[in-house]
C-alpha cells in the first residue's frame, strides 16, 4: 500500500510523460540560406522581377531565448544610444509604439537592421551575423508588446534581484 502511495505522489511530481516542452536552442549558427538584402521590401514593383528570401519568417520571433539574446545585443550594438534604454526613443525613433516607421512586422524590422535607413539609422548588414539581427528584430517586437508575453522577461536583465552569493 505504501508503494502504491510513493509511485503515486512521484507520478505527480514528475507530471504527465513528456512534461514540459522546452524550445530548441542552437549553439552554433548555421551559415546564412538567405540573401541578406532581400528580407522585406516597401512596394510591389521590383527592378529586375521576384527576389529570392522575400517573405521569410523570423527563426527568433516567440522564443525566449532569443529575445533575451536580442536583449544583449541591443545593449552590446549600443542601439539604446539612440533608441533609449529601454526602447522609448531619443535621437532615433521609439521602438515601443505599435506601428513603427517602416514597418513593425520582424522582416522589416530586419531590414531596416540590415540596410540602415536615412537620417541616421547605419546598416549593420555585413557586421552583425544573421541570426543576431533576427534575435534583435525579436527584442525590439518584443518592446512594443509584438511578441508573446510568456516569452517576454518581465524585466530587463539588470533589474533582477541578485542573490546573497552573487553580490560576495
Amino acid at each position: 500500500m505504501r508503494a502504491a502511495i510513493a509511485l503515486a505522489g512521484v507520478a505527480a511530481l514528475l507530471g504527465p510523460i513528456g512534461g514540459c516542452k522546452r524550445e530548441e536552442r542552437s549553439l552554433r549558427d548555421e551559415p546564412a540560406q538567405r540573401a541578406l538584402f532581400a528580407a522585406a521590401r516597401e512596394g510591389e514593383i521590383v527592378a529586375g522581377g521576384k527576389l529570392p528570401g522575400v517573405g521569410m519568417k523570423s527563426p527568433a520571433e516567440g522564443k525566449a531565448y532569443a529575445i533575451s539574446q536580442g536583449q544583449q545585443w541591443f545593449t552590446w550594438y549600443n542601439c539604446a544610444g539612440c533608441h533609449g534604454v529601454h526602447g522609448g526613443g531619443g535621437i532615433g525613433p521609439p521602438l515601443t509604439s505599435d506601428k513603427l516607421v517602416y514597418g513593425s512586422e520582424p522582416e522589416n524590422i530586419f531590414d531596416t537592421i540590415v540596410k540602415g535607413r536615412p537620417r541616421g539609422m547605419p546598416s549593420w548588414g555585413g557586421r552583425i551575423p544573421e541570426s543576431q539581427i533576427w534575435q534583435l528584430a525579436a527584442f525590439v517586437r518584443s518592446l512594443s508588446g509584438k511578441e508573446p508575453l510568456n516569452a517576454t522577461a518581465a524585466r530587463s536583465d539588470n533589474m533582477e534581484t541578485k542573490t546573497k552569493a552573487q553580490l560576495k
